[in-house]
């Protein structure tokens, strides 16, 4: 099956050539130009040039995809970019190493979920567990079980898709069914504190905390997210909070994208708002969001976006206190109505 993805437009600006923000000029801006354009965020007169245009043209498309809304073109906003130019049935799709990526997996998971195959979490990585759902799929509608998504399988999910009303995937039936059967009690779930080095005070303290209270807790400070979410999903973690300090963009943010949102992910969100509401100067709303931590940890996740550092800093103990508490009272009742 032919691509009809990246027309033309080089997969990468190449090495050293990111983050492009205001100002910039070249080939590597045309590139994101070119790139936004092919997705339906025209430029204007912008060209070869990082001008006013292209700058709201970016922060557009971070705000619709669920990213930090910048006006800068970093490694997360360009992947962001290559990976939306994907459609379902534009290109075969399989699992291999390294896995694919793309709005095309995402929205294959999402089809295989309204039609009861769970492939865990449309997150849009096309792992094991996606293959799997992928295989049961086609030996369910009389296809070869090869794992292999082409143009049979995609009609098959389009026929079928088109006949259901089903607009909750069965990835958040699981979730929502693990987390109600959940014992309600602190001692002994499994919970991972991450920083990425701004505010390990505040990461130390709530780990701290929540050892006292019986918890067994995973804690590492590094601007590593990738490890971050690799090592949280080794460990088996119940459930991930992780902090940073942020200059804007303040919040709290858990996996959503469209057709799916981790309803655990969302409680703790919430519980973690309202406990530092009367904390901290700005106001800081829970919100769905894709950032690579919350698409690639395998639990209910939450991103701390804390700020200013005027505020912050002095109020380290009260936010320390009420980050562990929310994970507490999460734990006690993850209040997932």
């Amino acid at each position: 099956m032919p691509s009809t993805s990246n027309r033309g437009v080089p997969h990468s600006p190449g090495a050293g050539g990111l983050p492009l923000r205001r100002g910039d000029t070249g080939e590597a801006v045309r590139d994101l130009q070119e790139r936004l354009a092919l997705i339906g965020y025209g430029t204007g007169s912008d060209h070869q040039e990082f001008g006013a245009a292209t700058e709201a043209s970016l922060r557009q498309f971070q705000s619709d995809r669920g990213l930090v809304v910048d006006g800068i073109c970093g490694p997360q906003s360009w992947n962001a970019l290559v990976e939306a130019d994907h459609r379902l049935g534009d290109r075969l799709l399989y699992y291999r190493a390294p896995m694919m990526r793309g709005d095309d997996v995402a929205e294959l998971q999402r089809r295989l979920g309204q039609l009861g195959f769970d492939a865990y979490w449309v997150d849009g990585i096309l792992g094991p567990r996606t293959q799997t759902a992928v295989r049961q799929f086609q030996q369910n509608v009389g296809l070869p079980d090869d794992g292999v998504v082409g143009r049979s399988t995609v009609e098959a999910l389009e026929r079928l898709t088109r006949r259901t009303t089903a607009e909750v995937t069965i990835s958040e039936v699981r979730e929502h069914e693990r987390l109600r059967h959940q014992p309600s009690r602190v001692e002994g779930r499994r919970v991972v504190i991450g920083d990425t080095g701004e505010l390990p005070v505040i990461a130390q303290a709530v780990a701290r905390r929540l050892r006292h209270v019986g918890a067994e807790v995973l804690s590492f400070s590094t601007p590593d997210l990738g490890h971050q979410a690799r090592t949280s999903n080794q460990w088996d973690g119940d459930i991930y909070l992780g902090v940073t300090l942020a200059v804007d963009n303040f919040g709290f943010s858990y996996f959503g994208t469209r057709g799916f949102e981790s309803v655990g992910g969302r409680a703790l969100a919430q519980r973690c708002s309202e406990m530092l509401a009367p904390v901290l100067a700005v106001p800081t709303p829970a919100t769905a969001m894709r950032l690579p931590i919350l698409r690639e940890t395998r639990m209910p996740a939450v991103w701390c976006r804390l700020g200013p550092g005027s505020t912050v800093v002095p109020q380290t103990p009260r936010i320390a206190q009420g980050l562990a508490q929310a994970v507490i009272d999460w734990c006690l009742d993850p209040r997932l109505h």
